[in-house]
């Protein structure tokens, strides 16, 4: 190690490190601390028969009041002509000429309102469906991110350790909705080595995480004028969704979704009419491929469940550890320096 300064060699070795990680999962595990539980498991029950998507308003409130709340937390990438490409592909996910849009998911619209006709009982029924991170109980997400990257807290809310993210997007492979959204030229690979490993950092939904921590609520449900969106206890929501499913002789969404979530939806409707005219919806968009516009696939699987998710999360658990571990010493020792 002649020659060598004790910075250089830990840069290299964390460099190490995670490129070996990349080879076995493509670069995309993220953490995030779990904390002490304050409240136990939240969850949120979202009652589309009493959202309008804020009807005459040019944005919906819980999306405005989402952007307010967190644009704090939103990326500042280098200048999109700096962004260099990844290897091997000549693509990049940049969204900074894009920060105003609110029409699906970006790095810096966490959440939005989709709206579909579907016809329900010879009626055609008008449905407003706000849209962001499910919270899933076994995300697998969290589950398959080789750097620890992400990880489900004690209040069951799934966070993205936006310092340790690569941008991998394999968290974004194994959603079923497709959630998180990748901003290119900022994060802990431009300080490694931007042109072979990395692609940015994933951005989605905390639950207004800090608020919650407090005592408080998200900004979506505190902003929503129609009471549509209510927080609570995850138990407290699952069982209000049950009873207010019985009411309108509807249906519930999110309770075995993706293995289950701790987001609750419930419709006059059924769900699998909505997912169709989603589908739909979406083939008619200028690039139906773009990501940011979840779907509702009805009882929908969980990856880890199936042989190939298994295997992997028994692969990832080591890289995962190790990649964190290093991290939190290099960040300890550059504190000591």
């Amino acid at each position: 190690m002649s020659g060598l300064s004790r910075r250089e060699f830990l840069k290299r070795s964390l460099a190490t490190g995670i490129a070996g990680g990349a080879v076995l999962y493509g670069g995309n595990k993220t953490a995030g601390a779990s904390t002490k539980s304050l409240t136990g498991p939240v969850g949120t029950l979202i009652d589309l028969t009493k959202c309008n998507g804020c009807a005459g308003e040019k944005v919906a409130k819980c999306v405005s009041s989402c952007r307010q709340t967190n644009k704090d937390k939103y990326p500042s990438p280098v200048p999109s002509e700096q962004i260099p490409y990844y290897w091997p592909n000549k693509k990049k996910e940049d969204w900074q000429d894009k920060k105003e849009v609110t029409t699906r998911l970006t790095p810096y619209n966490w959440i939005f309102v989709q709206k579909v006709k579907v016809e329900h009982e010879g009626k055609q029924v008008e449905v407003a469906i706000p849209r962001r991170c499910m919270h899933c109980d076994n995300p697998p997400c969290a589950n398959l991110c080789p750097f620890g990257a992400q990880a489900k807290t004690a209040e069951g809310v799934t966070l993205i350790n936006k310092d340790l993210c690569l941008g991998g997007a394999k968290c974004r492979d194994v959603c079923p909705w497709g959630i998180p959204a990748r901003q290119a030229g900022v994060g802990l690979y431009m300080k490694i080595a931007p042109e072979y490993l990395g692609a940015g950092v994933m951005y989605k939904c905390d639950l207004c995480y800090d608020r919650i921590k407090t005592g408080g609520q998200p900004a979506c449900v505190e902003a929503c004028p129609n009471g549509a969106i209510s927080f609570g206890s995850k138990a407290e929501m699952k069982k209000l969704a049950q009873q207010r499913a019985k009411e309108i002789g509807g249906f519930i969404y999110g309770d075995k979704e993706n293995g289950g979530t701790s987001t609750f939806y419930v419709s006059q409707v059924p769900f699998e009419k909505i997912h169709e005219k989603l589908k739909e919806n979406k083939s008619k968009q200028p690039n139906p491929t773009a990501p940011g516009y979840p779907l509702m696939p009805v009882k929908v699987g969980n990856f880890l469940d199936t042989s190939n998710g298994m295997v992997l999360s028994m692969l990832v658990a080591p890289v995962a550890g190790a990649a964190l571990a290093g991290f939190t010493a290099y960040k300890k020792m550059k504190g000591d320096e």
